[in-house]
């Protein structure tokens, strides 16, 4: 009988699941076991996993776990070096070439472990089958807009943190709208169209703020694009790649412009490609926007665990999202997971 054991998550911050409870008792009735660890910080209690009939472990168990049982978690496993005989399933964030990410090959190829990378998890036509992009861009928006509010009262953007859910996210940051008694300001979302994008603007709408959506059609040229610089708000929300344009060059820094706080919610900072090159490094919850200029000030907000911040939304989008894939855990042969063992064994064979 396939076994999946849903790990608790260990990094900070991070409350989302990849299954919730309905999920696991569909996950049941097809004949599959489900183990889920008790966390004291999941945003879905445990008790909906006890009802929907899955087994209960201990918190950061899965090590001891029976050797067929499947691992599946969210985030990154504790950088202990030790070897992983399991398969897991996760966002490994090791096939780009990251330091980190050889480790972690590293370590399942000393345990004769597998990753199913989710990010990797693709249909036939080579598209992710899941992804939070939705609640990154939704967030993304939000602490952006927390940043312009809080430059209207000569200030940097106070610590984010985790919201039991998107009303109240969306009615503490009405209030500090308002309170800047300033006009809303303009914002322009780049990738309108994708998910990502469609998150932004859809936060955008909710606050009351005037958005420009530009998609592939509007930055088929290439650039340069001055419209963005006469927005207060710049949301990119499309990845780096190769062919990417920029979209605020280093030299708007000192150049005229209404734009101040820019949400980079793809947050690449580290690529060749990024198309904000403003900035060298990721924003925190603590510190969601880094300062890059003063006269006029501009703020960058790249928070690169944007959906951690409405865990409950988020966990429920991407776990629906995933189930279908979930449910065909009994053949890792071919399908998606099939797919994505291909994709691992490539990338292990030069460890």
């Amino acid at each position: 009988m396939t076994h999946l054991w849903v790990r608790a998550e260990q990094r900070p911050n991070e409350e989302r699941v990849g299954l919730t409870p309905e999920g696991a008792a569909a996950l049941i009735a097809a004949g599959l076991r489900v183990t889920v660890e008790e966390s004291h910080v999941r945003a879905i209690p445990i008790d909906g996993y006890k009802d929907a009939g899955c087994a209960i472990a201990a918190e950061n168990s899965w090590p001891e776990a029976q050797r067929d049982a499947i691992i599946f978690g969210l985030k990154e496993l504790p950088e202990d070096g030790t070897p992983l005989p399991h398969r897991h399933i996760m966002f490994g964030h090791a096939y780009k070439g990251q330091h980190s990410g050889r480790a972690l090959l590293e370590r399942f190829k000393a345990g004769g472990g597998t990753l199913y990378d989710l990010e990797y998890l693709v249909s036939e036509d080579g598209r992710r089958v899941a992804a939070f992009g939705y609640w990154a861009g939704y967030a993304g928006a939000a602490v952006t807009l927390k940043t312009w509010a809080a430059q209207q009262r000569g200030e940097e953007c106070p610590p984010v943190g985790v919201y039991k859910g998107k009303d109240v996210l969306n009615s503490e940051l009405l209030a500090e709208l308002d309170a800047t008694g300033a006009p809303r300001p303009r914002a322009i979302v780049i990738g309108a169209l994708g998910r990502v994008g469609t998150g932004a603007a859809d936060l955008c709408d909710a606050m009351g703020v005037d958005v420009t959506k530009w998609d592939m059609a509007e930055t088929a040229s290439g650039g340069p694009f001055p419209e963005i610089l006469d927005h207060d708000l710049f949301l990119n929300c499309i990845f780096a790649r190769p062919g990417t344009p920029v979209f605020v060059p280093r030299e708007a820094l000192t150049a005229p412009r209404k734009l101040t706080a820019i949400g980079d919610v793809a947050c690449d900072p580290d690529s060749d490609y990024n198309p904000v090159p403003v900035y060298d490094r990721a924003t925190t919850w603590d510190a969601p926007a880094l300062r890059v200029a003063t006269d006029p000030v501009m703020d960058v907000m790249a928070i690169d665990n944007l959906p951690s911040m409405l865990p409950v939304e988020s966990s429920e989008d991407y776990a629906a999202q995933l189930l279908p894939s979930l449910l065909t855990l009994t053949d890792l042969d071919s399908g998606v997971w099939g797919r994505a063992e291909a994709i691992y064994k490539t990338h292990i064979e030069g460890i």
